[in-house]
């Protein structure tokens, strides 16, 4: 029997085995492997299973001991009449041929008294020299740090990608390791990053200012900055942004903005040529004149004020709800640009929304930290559909891919519930659903899956999963996964700051990894309360806070 033998199987299950380890009665050692000590039944650590021609690689999902009387003991009840036992739960993966490839799924299975066996480095570097030559390499086995783990990143973001765990388990490093080596080693890559905290933008570390990506790759954007205005919103929108959907009044209201918006755009708009200008058509109208036209219709009266129109009143919630949002300078950078005053502006908006403003960058880093939290919808929604958009008119579309990073995706495109939310989850379910054919991948990043839209959900891919612990999103991945993979689910709980469990295309299987640290880190980490508490701030410049807090600009 070879040294590497650790346990023989006893129970077989089509998507579950049972061993028993021959080592360590019943206790769980390190064996040294090529000069590395590894842990026998190390939680998400891979082992080969051995009969005649088999060969099945196996994932640890549980690691337990038993109690057994001593043999010819049955009726034993003192602690030296018993032995202890280890046992291993296992999931098959799929088979090693002899040539060392590995395809999923299990077609020839072994029989109780099957050799299992710690795995050899180059045994392990064998399952993922698939994608080695891509040089895509996120993270190494914590099992065996010398085993680099490489994805395929045409797959990664192509079929979307989610990146799931609570507050706290590495999600910004995860998310700042992924596109730091996606830049290095696509140059041309094209991500928009949506950030809702601010965690990729300038920040102190070690007394000098950073940022999460270096310069010569990346560009800031404030959301405010960026100007995406008014009169590129569809009507659906205009809609969300402006009408109470639950007001008795709001089907007028609805049936009235769908003609004047179309009647403005087509009156501002004649000089295009051949253009056929419809409701949605990403081109300018005059917001004020929208208002008016609401205003008129409202207040009308006919033979010197006797008879009131056939709309009077109808509009007071809308024209009030208008105006209140028309004069909050919080929204002039949607109401009120200062770039974007026409149609021809568009053009200028996308070379800055996609990277392609000299000079050009990889990533641009769409800060939202400082908008409106009743506006981010709307926002979101449009960035969303602006990368959708872009892709589906871009004839070159296969050779210009975008990816759309959203950070805390459950505020902007949750599951169900408040209908200004509807506008963002229709752009992005949109992009789940059809932007493959054109393009634009998606990679959502949340800490409560369990409140993420599940038609996003559904449409992922890929999987990297990093710490949960919290049952109803476990359950909730462990349905959202394949069935052969759904048993992973309660590793997660397991799982260290930093390490993840991956499932999906991207990878040749699910494997447990830790992220290579990324380099310059986002500004993600934990405040100190004990160092700032003990030799932090006595005072601060309170009029300075309330200035800010004025002008709602940090």
């Amino acid at each position: 029997m070879s040294r590497l033998c650790v346990a023989r199987l006893m129970d077989i299950q089509d998507s579950k085995m049972t061993a028993m380890l021959v080592v360590g009665d019943g206790s769980f050692p390190y064996i040294d492997v090529e000069g590395a000590q590894v842990a026998v039944g190390e939680i998400g650590s891979h082992l080969v299973i051995r009969q005649g021609d088999i060969q099945i690689v196996a994932l640890v999902v549980r690691a337990h001991q038993q109690l057994l009387p001593a043999q010819g003991r049955s009726g034993a009840d003192k602690a030296e009449d018993l032995i202890k036992i280890g046992l291993l739960d296992l999931l098959p993966l799929g088979e090693l041929s002899d040539n060392g490839l590995f395809t999923r799924g299990v077609v020839h299975y072994p029989t109780p008294g099957a050799e299992v066996h710690l795995m050899r480095k180059v045994e392990l570097e064998s399952l993922y020299k698939k994608y080695r030559a891509k040089g895509y390499e996120l993270g190494y086995l914590p099992t065996m740090p010398g085993v680099g783990i490489c994805l395929d990143p045409s797959r990664l973001f192509a079929r979307h990608l989610a990146i799931l765990g609570q507050s706290g388990s590495g999600k910004s490093w995860s998310v700042a390791s992924i596109l730091q080596k996606a830049v290095s080693t696509m140059p041309n890559a094209h991500i928009i990053l949506l950030d809702l905290h601010g965690e990729y933008v300038w920040h102190e570390i070690d007394g000098v200012q950073r940022a999460a990506f270096n310069e010569e790759v990346y560009r800031y954007v404030d959301a405010r900055d960026l100007e995406i205005p008014y009169w590129l919103l569809t009507y659906g929108e205009l809609v969300d942004l402006l009408i109470d959907r639950s007001d008795p009044k709001a089907s007028t209201q609805m049936a009235f903005l769908r003609e004047v918006l179309l009647e403005l755009r087509r009156k501002a708009n004649r000089d295009l040529e051949g253009v056929h200008i419809t409701i949605d058509s990403p081109v300018y109208f005059d917001l004020p004149e929208l208002y008016m036209a609401f205003k008129r219709a409202n207040e009308q009266v006919t033979d010197f004020g006797k008879v009131k129109g056939p709309l009077f009143g109808q509009f007071d919630d809308f024209v009030l709800k208008m105006q209140a949002r028309f004069n909050d300078s919080r929204y002039d950078f949607l109401f009120k640009p200062k770039r974007r005053k026409s149609s021809d502006s568009l053009a200028d908006l996308l070379r800055d929304f996609v990277g392609m403003r000299k000079p050009v960058r990889q990533i641009i880093v769409v800060d939202f930290s400082s908008v409106p939290f009743d506006v981010r919808p709307t926002v979101s929604a449009q960035i969303g559909r602006l990368a959708f958009e872009f892709n589906y008119w871009n004839p070159r579309s296969r050779e210009f891919p975008i990816l759309l990073m959203c950070e805390e995706a459950h505020a902007y495109i949750p599951r169900a519930g408040d209908s200004q939310y509807e506008g963002t989850k229709r752009s992005m379910e949109r992009i789940a659903k059809e932007g493959r054919k054109y393009g634009v991948g998606l990679a959502v990043v949340s800490q409560r899956p369990y409140e993420l839209s599940e038609t996003v959900l559904a449409q992922c891919g890929n999987f990297i999963c990093l710490r949960i612990t919290n049952p109803d999103d476990q359950e909730y991945i462990r349905g959202l996964v394949p069935d052969a993979e759904a048993g992973l689910v309660s590793i997660l709980s397991s799982l260290g700051r930093g390490e993840a469990m991956a499932m999906g295309e991207a990878l040749p299987l699910p494997t447990r990894f830790r992220f290579h640290t990324p380099s310059p880190t986002p500004n993600s980490s934990d405040i100190d309360f004990y160092s700032e508490w003990r030799n932090g701030l006595e005072t601060l410049d309170v009029d300075a806070i309330v200035d800010s807090w004025r002008r709602q600009k940090k």
